[in-house]
């Protein structure tokens, strides 16, 4: 059974808005799944269906086997949501918030907060300050925290990295991967495309309001017709390289003593090293394959969007009590 499906999802607003076009998506139990788009490509609102914070214009949605409207209630008790911007409550202590979430969800004697909080690197000193104190990523790693809480079936992060600093980006990877390997199903969308790459198994890439892309890395790859790259640093460059006649070879960048080919295929780097080095003395070797960058510029154009308008019309400033509704 999927964790997250959507059969023909479709959200207008206005006459004149189509945020999500005819979403057919399916996250499979147990993995982590990168949601990726430029602004106004629709993920926010897509979340925010998921959620039952708005209502399809058409289609439906499916979370954990259960109708994302219908069975809102009954969602909301198995998944943990991380919101983008999470405001929290001031005047209370970071104990105090996943306390209430605790409260809020049916929890207590049943979490440890301590070792809650100890997992996403915050002190017992600093869990008894209030969070009007913290900092960014302090503020964070709390947020972090509620979402986690109760060991949910299901987390949807929504740029679960902001305001981190590299530790703490990495020991959230550490997390997410963790819950994973438990047979969680981990969800999120982030703008740090090495952020998906280290941890995503699989991704999906929206664009105005539409999947255009969904697969692992990998796949994604060999769907496209991208070049692939090696360089070679010689002690001197050949006059006579000849590099245009190798099979594959689509390119070639002279800097200094450096040679930049590009290739059609991976596999013909190989071939482009053997070449030079018939004509040279290679002194160094470097590697390039496509990048997440250049799938997700060529996917969606290399361009930005409009704004979400349900991440303003939705959210508010409520994404507090937004953490606690949605179940941790």
């Amino acid at each position: 059974m999927p964790a997250i499906e959507t059969d023909g999802l479709t959200k207008r607003f206005g006459a004149d808005v189509l945020a999500v076009d005819d979403l057919d998506l399916t996250v499979e139990e147990g993995e982590v799944f990168g949601f990726l788009g430029p602004n106004g490509a629709g993920k926010s609102t897509t979340i925010n269906v998921l959620l039952d914070f708005v209502r399809p214009t058409a289609g439906n949605a499916r979370v954990l086997g259960l109708d994302a409207q219908a069975d809102a209630a009954a969602i909301r008790e198995r998944i943990g949501v991380l919101p983008e911007g999470a405001e929290l409550y001031d005047r209370l202590t970071g104990r105090e918030h996943l306390e209430w979430i605790a409260r809020t969800n049916g929890l207590q004697g049943t979490v440890d907060y301590e070792a809650t909080l100890d997992r996403v690197g915050l002190t017992a000193e600093e869990a008894a300050r209030p969070v009007g104190g913290y900092s960014k990523g302090m503020a964070q790693r709390l947020a972090f925290g509620m979402a986690i809480l109760g060991e949910p079936d299901l987390l949807l992060l929504d740029e679960p990295s902001s305001g981190l600093d590299p530790t703490g980006m990495q020991e959230m990877r550490t997390i997410i991967r963790e819950e994973a390997d438990r047979g969680a199903t981990v969800f999120f969308s982030s703008h740090i495309l090495g952020e998906v790459e280290a941890v995503c198994d699989r991704l999906g890439i929206m664009n105005e309001g539409r999947l255009v892309a969904t697969g692992t890395i990998d796949a994604l790859r060999d769907e496209l017709d991208l070049d692939a790259s090696v360089s070679i640093e010689v002690d001197s460059v050949p006059t006579d390289r000849g590099l245009e006649s190798v099979d594959g070879v689509r390119a070639v960048e002279t800097d200094g003593t450096t040679l930049t080919i590009s290739v059609d295929d991976p596999t013909k780097k190989i071939d482009a090293i053997r070449h030079i080095d018939e004509r040279a003395t290679v002194l160094d070797v470097r590697s390039t394959d496509t990048s997440l960058e250049q799938l997700f510029n060529t996917y969606t154009g290399n361009g930005e969007n409009e704004r979400d308008p349900s991440a303003a019309e939705v959210a508010g400033g409520e994404a507090a009590e937004t953490a606690a509704e949605v179940g941790r």
